[in-house]
């Protein structure tokens, strides 16, 4: 099993910056990208981004495009979510997974498994 932890969370002014990154352990061999989700209070979980990790393909949601960049290390077995230009909109818990599916660009969160804690994203207007 995949063990996946995020941090780097916290409370930012509008237009700030933060990253995010999301560590696993365990049996990392099965997976093929790693996805961002979010999730605001009352709503459903909704995707930011994936990248694949074979050959880094990323894809984004339309709402971050030009503001986060996703990337990844695989010494130190992170993901990383670089999030530029936050709004009050960007406010949510986000949450990391992995998939072994090749249609992760799709950014369906029910492809996505060993989803971590979360790290509560702030931003204040």
């Amino acid at each position: 099993q995949v063990q996946l932890v995020e941090s780097g969370g916290g409370l930012v002014q509008a237009g700030g910056s933060l990253r995010l990154s999301c560590t696993a352990s365990g049996r990392t061999f099965s997976t093929y990208a790693v996805g961002w989700f979010r999730q605001a209070p009352g709503k459903e979980r909704e995707f930011v981004a994936t990248i694949q990790l074979p050959k880094s393909r990323t894809y984004y949601a339309d709402s971050v495009k030009g503001r986060f960049t996703i990337s990844r290390d695989n010494e130190k077995r992170t993901v990383y979510l670089q999030m530029n230009n936050l709004k009050p909109d960007d406010t949510a818990v986000y949450y990391c997974g992995n998939t072994g599916s090749g249609y992760y660009y799709l950014g369906r969160s029910a492809d996505f498994g060993s989803w971590g804690q979360g790290t509560q994203v702030t931003v204040s207007s």
